[in-house]
């Protein structure tokens, strides 16, 4: 048995709660292992952590704007590839009308979020309408396509040789933040009973990152009833009811939607703010040394970033202390709202990522520069 080497103690002008009653003129950094989850010092600066004159090389915060990717692939495995290691792959897949063929993914579960449109999903299982702002986890193997009213973004998270499952509620009990029962499931309609046909369809199988093709002379979607324990669901972050506190400001991981293998994703959903007037308001200073930060802005106003619109992604690796912009941070220390409306997407990932080769005018090169305090 292995045990961290923890000796709690308090060193020189601190505060003895986190992200509580800061020493005047201090701004707090918590260096911390294991994503929130393992041991933790609360470190008090004379400086903001971030307040860096220079940052050279690859080991910086980097942002996206997705909505610059213009290309419309008929095909989600033809999506554009943001980022990716060996236990996640993610893609930002924009598309139109309805799918003519289906697909299956060998290399892991998918977890598909909707940023914009509405449509159905026609999968092995039965039909899921869906609509922005729904995640729809495919375990892996699953055949499904979208049929979408209109355009449709998507950000797709893939399990490479892993599957999601639901993160352990602890003290909070098993119904907090979304009970089980708002898991909706596919159904075998009428709908679903319409787009069986006799006709030929083509599948594309995507395995070890390589396509394959089978072609049937009928519908294989043509499932009459199923029962198991084994489906896709889709549940939406307006059914996300976050966990809060008016007096500590909880970290990422009380937000925590999915759990796979080396990584997790967070949902950010609107909520009142911490009352208490000691309370930091905001996401604190952070070093979270074990892990990078995607964060997708799905929509609302990001009360801890400048300049960040809806469709953008912003990636913070590990290896420095982040957290947020300056006009951000001195806002919320004095006059903060009462409540944030933000939507946002977060996959805390156990391995570095490796940024793919993306179009010109994606990168938005000068967000390193973004926490300089302005002359």
């Amino acid at each position: 048995m292995r045990h961290w080497i923890s000796f709690p103690r308090v060193e020189g002008t601190a505060s003895r709660q986190a992200h509580c009653d800061l020493p005047e003129g201090t701004f707090e950094r918590e260096a911390g292992r294991e994503g929130f989850f393992g041991p933790a010092s609360h470190l008090h600066h004379r400086h903001p952590p971030t307040g860096w004159s220079r940052f050279d090389g690859p080991l910086r915060p980097r942002a996206f704007d997705l909505n610059a990717l213009e290309r419309v692939p008929a095909s989600p495995w033809e999506a554009a590839t943001i980022l990716a290691n060996a236990a996640v792959e993610i893609r930002y897949w924009r598309t139109s009308g309805a799918m003519d063929h289906l697909v299956r993914n060998g290399d892991g579960d998918d977890c598909l979020f909707v940023h914009e449109g509405r449509g159905h999903l026609f999968c092995d299982y039965g039909h899921l309408e869906f609509r922005d702002g729904d995640y729809i986890v495919l375990p892996r193997g699953t055949a499904w396509r979208l049929a979408c009213d209109g355009t449709a973004s998507l950000l797709m998270i893939q399990a490479t040789g892993g599957a999601y499952k639901l993160p352990d509620k602890g003290l909070a009990g098993g119904h907090a933040i979304f009970d089980l029962a708002m898991l909706d499931t596919p159904v075998i309609d009428e709908a679903f009973r319409d787009q069986q046909s006799e006709d030929e369809w083509r599948v594309s199988i995507k395995r070890a990152g390589t396509l394959s093709t089978q072609v049937f002379p009928f519908n294989p979607l043509d499932v009459v009833g199923w029962h198991g324990t084994l489906a896709p669901v889709r549940i939406n972050w307006r059914d996300i009811r976050p966990l809060m506190s008016a007096r500590y400001h909880l970290p990422p991981s009380a937000h925590t939607t999915f759990v796979a293998d080396r990584f997790v994703i967070c949902t950010f959903a609107p909520r009142p703010l911490e009352s208490d007037p000691g309370a930091l308001k905001l996401p604190f200073y952070h070093s979270n040394d074990d892990f990078d930060e995607f964060l997708f802005y799905h929509r609302g106003q990001f009360f801890s970033r400048d300049n960040i619109k809806p469709g953008m992604a912003t990636l913070h690796p590990a290896g420095f202390a982040h957290g947020p912009h300056p006009k951000a941070y001195e806002t919320a220390m004095t006059n903060p709202r009462s409540e944030t409306d933000e939507v946002a997407v977060m996959v805390d990932t156990r391995d570095v990522v490796t940024v793919a080769d993306l179009p010109d005018g994606v990168e938005w090169a000068g967000y390193v520069n973004s926490w300089k305090p302005k002359d």
